[in-house]
C-alpha cells in the first residue's frame, strides 16, 4: 500500500478558490473521496465548491472550465474499476492525460484523485472511509493547495 513517506505539505488555503470535480460512478468510494477532500479544504480555509460529472472521462473538460472561470485549483476525483474489456485502459489513459493537459494548458494545479483500480476493495481501502488505509481525497486536495503555494512562490500563481 502506498502512502509511506508522504510529504508534509503547506495546506493553508486561505484566499484560494478550489473546485472539486467528481465523477458519479461507484458512489460509496466517490463519496468517501469527496468527504476527504471537503474536510481538507474546510480545514485549510479555502473557498470551495463541488461539481459532479457523469464519469471520469468528463473530468478534464469540467476541470478546465472551472480553472478558466477563475478557480485557483481543481481537485479531480473519480473511480475507474478494471473490467473484462479494454474500456478501463482507454478511459484511465484519456482521463489522466486530459487532466495533465488541463494543468499544463492553464498553468493551474489539478489535484489528482482519480483512482484506477483492479477491484472495488482497492477503492474502499483508499477512499478515506472508516477502516480505509488511505484517504486519496485528502491527498488530492492537499496537493492542489500546496501546488498553488509553490506556483505563487515562483511568481506564477
Amino acid at each position: 500500500m502506498s502512502g509511506a513517506g508522504s510529504p508534509e505539505l503547506d495546506v493553508d488555503g486561505r484566499g484560494l478558490t478550489v473546485v472539486i470535480v467528481a465523477g458519479s460512478w461507484h458512489d460509496e468510494i466517490t463519496n468517501g473521496l469527496i468527504a476527504g477532500a471537503t474536510r481538507t479544504l474546510e480545514a485549510s480555509g479555502a473557498d470551495f465548491s463541488l461539481v459532479r460529472v457523469p464519469g471520469s472521462f468528463e473530468l478534464p473538460v469540467v476541470a478546465k472550465a472551472a480553472l478558466e472561470q477563475g478557480a485557483d485549483a481543481v481537485v479531480a476525483l473519480g473511480v475507474i474499476i478494471r473490467g473484462g474489456t479494454p474500456h478501463f485502459e482507454y478511459v484511465s489513459a484519456a482521463a489522466t492525460d486530459g487532466l495533465t493537459r488541463v494543468a499544463l494548458d492553464t498553468g493551474k494545479p489539478v489535484g489528482f484523485g482519480l483512482l484506477t483500480l483492479d477491484d472495488e476493495q482497492q477503492g474502499l481501502d483508499r477512499a478515506g472511509l472508516a477502516g480505509s488505509k488511505e484517504d486519496k481525497g485528502r491527498e488530492a486536495a492537499e496537493a492542489a493547495i500546496a501546488t498553488v503555494r509553490a506556483l505563487r512562490e515562483l511568481g506564477r500563481g
